[in-house]
């Protein structure tokens, strides 16, 4: 081949090859166009609930006795009968006899001062007869002075009133003396003050008991009490909570105290008693006191802890025991309006960012309770209002915002 037909071979070429590249790329797709992303704010957001009623105080505490004494004899000596019941977790009711201690020495004791009495009763006699007779015989030389002219004075002691007095005083004696023993005879009983549960006890038969040495613990059964620690803002919460006296049996603010057994939660019906007079100086807390009547009855199961499996076992429910670690929930205040919003939803300085027509409004809010997951609040809300708990973290008023309601729109 010549050279000449070379070169037109490759410009053939060339030109073939151009020409396939332009028609390739006259019917390449065009690209598909997007809008630019936009430059708004995404908010997470979530309604604000309007609430009405009181406002739930929680707290929590321990469990503990209402009143819990000391067992003691009041007189020594051995113990000769124990009741079966008067042991650790044993039930006594108010009266009912724990153990006898060995009365033989009292009753003997009953007797020489019962004899005492009779003796000194029979000396009073003697003395006012001794009395009368002296009177008589004074009255009788008064009259003898009188037509004489003479005139003198009796002395006490020749009328028999001293001796009166001293044996009547005596008598006074043996009489207490007597009232004495048959109490000292009547203690060799040591009864329950109260109805109440047996906590810890230590008597047998046979055993020597010292007088006022305590032998056992008992706790009233009747009430128990939890103390629940909180912060002066949660107290103020509780309606008239330094209106209270202790025992004076007012129970206008109800309380529930829940507990847990089995896996399932229980519960009772209370009401605060009183408050303590000074904050806890560790905790800076004031402890509040919830009594709750008849612990040993069965607790309530709460709605939703219950297997169907085990209706019949969870129908006989727990007593609230002692030392048992206990949620609460008191019955606070009930303002006019207030709102339930999430807690991410409250913003520092107290404010909270309402989505209203897509733009942001910064409403300042007035904290009344804090929970876990919630803030009780009032404020210039309204019931549904949007109100932002994520996605941005800065906020201004009248920022424009986007929330998923928006965007499905």
């Amino acid at each position: 081949m010549s050279r000449v037909a070379g070169f037109l071979v490759a410009a053939a070429i060339l030109v073939g090859a151009t020409g396939l590249a332009v028609f390739m790329v006259s019917q390449r797709p065009e690209p598909e166009r997007t809008p630019p992303p936009s430059q708004i704010p995404f908010a997470i957001t979530a309604p604000a609930q309007a609430s009405e009623g009181s406002i739930p105080v929680f707290g929590a505490g321990t469990v503990r006795p209402r009143a819990e004494i000391d067992i003691a004899a009041e007189v020594s000596g051995k113990v000769v009968w124990v009741d079966p019941s008067f042991q650790s977790g044993g039930r006594v009711r108010e009266g009912q006899v724990l153990f006898r201690i060995d009365a033989v020495d009292y009753r003997s004791e009953v007797e020489k001062a019962r004899a005492n009495v009779a003796l000194q009763r029979v000396e009073v006699l003697k003395a006012r007869e001794e009395a009368q007779v002296a009177r008589k015989q004074y009255e009788q030389f008064k009259e003898r002075q009188a037509e004489s002219g003479e005139t003198s004075e009796a002395s006490p002691l020749a009328l028999w009133q001293p001796q009166l007095e001293a044996a009547e005083a005596a008598l006074a004696r043996d009489d207490a003396t007597l009232a004495e023993t048959e109490l000292n005879l009547a203690r060799t009983a040591v009864t329950a003050p109260f109805s109440g549960v047996v906590r810890t006890e230590s008597v047998d038969v046979g055993q020597f008991v010292a007088a006022g040495r305590g032998v056992a613990r008992l706790y009233a059964s009747d009430a128990v009490e939890v103390v629940v620690p909180l912060s002066d803002r949660e107290a103020a919460l509780v309606p008239g909570l330094w209106d209270l006296r202790a025992g004076d049996g007012n129970r206008e603010v109800a309380a529930q105290v829940v507990a847990d057994y089995g896996g399932r939660r229980y519960a009772w019906d209370g009401y605060v008693d009183r408050v303590e007079g000074a904050l806890d100086e560790q905790t800076r807390t004031l402890d509040v006191i919830v009594r709750v009547p008849e612990p040993y009855g069965s607790g309530a199961q709460e709605a939703g802890h219950s297997d169907d499996a085990d209706t019949d076992t969870a129908a006989d429910g727990p007593p609230l025991l002692v030392g048992k670690f206990v949620d609460v929930e008191l019955e606070g205040i009930a303002p006019d309006a207030y709102f339930r919003i999430r807690r991410p939803a409250l913003r520092p300085g107290n404010e909270v960012w309402v989505v209203r027509d897509g733009k942001v409004t910064i409403v300042p809010v007035e904290i009344l309770q804090r929970l876990d997951d919630d803030v009780y609040v009032t404020g210039d809300l309204e019931a549904g209002a949007q109100v932002v708990v994520g996605g941005i973290q800065v906020g201004t008023d009248g920022m424009e915002v986007r929330t998923a309601s928006a965007q499905a729109e």
